[in-house]
């Protein structure tokens, strides 16, 4: 799922735990794809491309088994709320940050090619539905959709809406060959893809996060001038 799809999701995870910072809820959504970046620069885990790159089904996931099988994309969220909740007495944000974890495979579940495998060292099966490869327009419509539904329940600014949408926007060249994008230079460059997709994930949760900041400070000062 887009960067800022991903991101969006906290917004939802925010709406259900308000007392919890943005903060904490943005990275734990983007946990397994910046352990995944991470892994990518160690070399211990794989990107390759097709010598011309057009589309997103020209980039291969080759190794994703730490940052996004199963196994550990659910223990990662279990260790993070033990942690938190058990050990620090953070009941809220024990669990938003455990939800957030493991929406990320959840949500991609949805459009990864079966690339996604069940615990590290396992070769098959792997999951996921392929609608990037198979119906790219309907994973564009679902990761729009999606994002939009959690701008809406959680009643954000429209400077969000407009940040979710113009990034799913921004993204449609991944979707379609006939729009050029960044993506058509990397082609034999998997860390340039990598460090593409890490720009577009700090850039994200950076504009997300700004403006839900300001949205908690305008609903802060609304209530003090009707206390007042």
């Amino acid at each position: 799922m887009f960067a800022v799809d991903h991101a969006a999701t906290a917004l939802l995870v925010k709406r259900r735990f308000p007392s919890v910072s943005i903060v904490p809820i943005l990275i734990s959504v983007q946990a397994m794809e910046l352990a995944w970046v991470a892994l990518n620069y160690l070399g211990l885990e794989r990107t390759t491309t097709e010598p011309t790159v057009r589309t997103v089904a020209d980039i291969h996931l080759a190794n994703i088994a730490y940052s996004h099988s199963v196994v550990t994309s659910v223990g990662a969220a279990l260790l993070a709320w033990l942690i938190i909740e058990k050990g620090f007495g953070r009941r809220a944000l024990g669990r938003a940050v455990g939800i957030g974890i493991v929406s990320h495979l959840v949500l991609d579940l949805v459009t990864h090619a079966p690339d996604i495998a069940l615990l590290p060292g396992l070769s098959s099966p792997k999951l996921g539905l392929g609608l990037y490869d198979g119906a790219p327009m309907a994973a564009f419509a679902i990761e729009l959709f999606s994002g939009v539904l959690c701008w809406w329940v959680y009643r954000g600014r429209r400077a969000l809406l407009a940040v979710i949408v113009l990034g799913n926007l921004a993204s449609l060249s991944l979707l379609s060959a006939t729009i050029a994008g960044p993506e058509q230079y990397l082609a034999g460059h998997p860390l340039g893809i990598v460090s593409l997709v890490f720009a577009q994930i700090v850039i994200t949760l950076v504009m997300i996060g700004v403006l839900d900041s300001r949205r908690a400070w305008e609903v802060h000062w609304l209530k003090k001038v009707m206390v007042a």
